[in-house]
C-alpha cells in the first residue's frame, strides 16, 4: 500500500486531490519520490524551487489514496504525447537547422563521447575493460592499428585485458606494422563513432520513458505492480515501453564474466547472499560461477543459515545490487545491456 506523505502545516489530512494546486500536487510527487530521486530538483528554476518548497512546507499530511492518485497522474503526464524532452537526437537536429554540419558533427561528438580532441584521445578515456571487450570481436589487424594510436600504458592496459592468444596475434601484428593510410585510418575511425561511440553514448540519450523506468525500478516489487497496472489501463504503449526499458536485477545474468567480477568486488557480501537468495537458480549458479570454489561454498552456507526472509529485504538488496550496476557502467567499468533484447551482447 503506499504511504502517506507528511510536508508540514496544515493539521488536517488532504484526502481530495482537488484540493490541492500545481505546486502542492508538485510537492506531494516530490516527497513521495523522495531523496533517491532528488535530481529532479535540478531541473526547477529558482522560482520554482522556492514556489514548491513554500508548498511542500505548509502541506501538513495527504492521504495514501491522494499520493496514488497523483504519482498516476505524474506517469501518465511523463508518457504523455504533450511533453517536451530534450535529447541527444533533438539536439542534433535543432543544430542542423543553423549550422554547417561538419560544425554540426563535432559538437555532438564532443557531447557524446568520452573526453578528448581526437577519436584516440576519446579511446584513452574509456575503461580498459569496456574497451576490450568490444575489440576482441574486431580484427586482430584491425585492433593492432587502433592499440598503436592510443597512448602506451593504455594500450598494455587493453591487452592484458584481451584474451591471451587474441593479445599475442594482435602484438604480432603491431611488430609488422607498416605505416597505415589515411583512408584506412578514416574508415576506422567512423566505425569507431558510429558502432562503439554511439553505445557509449546511449545513457544520455533519454526520454520520458527512460526517466519513467528508472522511476519504476525504485519502487518495491508491489508499488511497481500496482503503478504498472494502473498505467496499463490509462496507456497500453506506454506502459509497455516502460517495462522494456526497465533494468531489473534478473538483467544481470547479460553481464560478460569480468563485469560478474567487477560487480561482486563493489557489492557487501551481506546484501549479495540475501539478494541471491531471491534470485532463479540460472542467476545464482551464475554468480557462484564466477567465485572462487571456497567464496561460493561460504556463500551458499550463509544463505542456507539465513532462513526465512522477508520478501521487502531481498527487493532492497537487489535493488541495491542494479545501482551498484548502474554507477559501474556510468563510469565505464562495465557495459549494461537494456532489458530489451536489441542491446544484448553476443559472444
Amino acid at each position: 500500500m503506499t504511504a502517506m506523505v507528511r510536508g508540514g502545516g496544515r493539521g488536517k489530512a488532504i484526502n481530495d486531490p482537488s484540493q490541492l494546486t500545481g505546486p502542492e500536487k508538485a510537492a506531494v510527487v516530490l516527497l513521495a519520490l523522495g531523496e533517491d530521486h532528488a535530481t529532479i530538483w535540478q531541473n526547477l528554476d529558482d522560482e520554482e524551487i522556492k514556489e514548491v518548497s513554500q508548498a511542500m512546507a505548509s502541506l501538513g499530511t495527504v492521504g495514501s489514496n491522494v499520493v496514488e492518485a497523483l504519482l498516476v497522474e505524474f506517469v501518465s503526464g511523463m508518457t504523455g504525447a504533450g511533453t517536451i524532452m530534450g535529447s541527444y537526437e533533438q539536439t542534433q537536429k535543432l543544430l542542423q537547422a543553423f549550422l554547417p554540419p561538419d560544425k554540426v558533427d563535432a559538437l555532438m561528438e564532443e557531447i557524446r563521447g568520452p573526453a578528448g580532441r581526437t577519436m584516440w584521445d576519446k579511446l584513452g578515456n574509456v575503461n580498459e575493460a569496456v574497451l576490450a571487450n568490444y575489440l576482441k570481436n574486431e580484427y586482430p589487424q584491425t585492433v593492432a592499428v587502433i592499440l598503436s594510436k592510443v597512448k602506451s600504458d593504455h594500450a598494455a592496459r587493453v591487452l592484458a585485458a584481451l584474451p591471451e592468444d587474441f593479445a599475442l596475434e594482435c602484438v604480432t601484428r603491431m611488430l609488422r606494422m607498416e605505416p597505415v593510410q589515411r583512408d584506412i585510418l578514416d574508415k576506422i575511425e567512423q566505425t569507431l563513432r558510429s558502432e562503439f561511440m554511439s553505445n557509449l553514448a546511449r545513457t544520455s540519450k533519454r526520454d520520458s520513458h527512460e526517466m519513467m523506468a528508472d522511476i519504476f525500478n525504485s519502487f518495491d516489487r508491489q508499488t511497481e505492480t500496482r503503478f504498472m497496472a494502473a498505467l496499463e489501463e490509462r496507456n497500453r504503449e506506454s506502459a509497455e515501453r516502460i517495462r522494456a526499458l526497465m533494468f531489473v536485477f534478473e538483467d544481470l545474468s547479460k553481464l560478460d564474466p569480468g563485469g560478474v567480477q567487477t560487480l561482486l568486488r563493489g557489492v557487501e557480501k551481506d546484501q549479495l547472499g540475501l539478494a541471491l537468495k531471491g534470485a532463479s537458480d540460472a542467476l545464482r549458479e551464475m554468480f557462484f560461477s564466477n567465485m572462487s570454489e571456497r567464496a561460493a561454498k561460504i556463500m551458499r552456507e550463509d544463505m542456507e543459515g539465513m532462513g526465512p526472509v522477508r520478501l521487502k529485504d531481498v527487493d532492497q538488496a537487489q535493488m541495491k545490487m542494479v545501482q551498484v550496476a548502474k554507477d559501474l557502467a556510468a563510469k565505464g567499468e562495465i557495459m549494461l545491456a537494456g532489458a530489451g533484447g536489441d542491446d544484448e551482447l553476443i559472444y
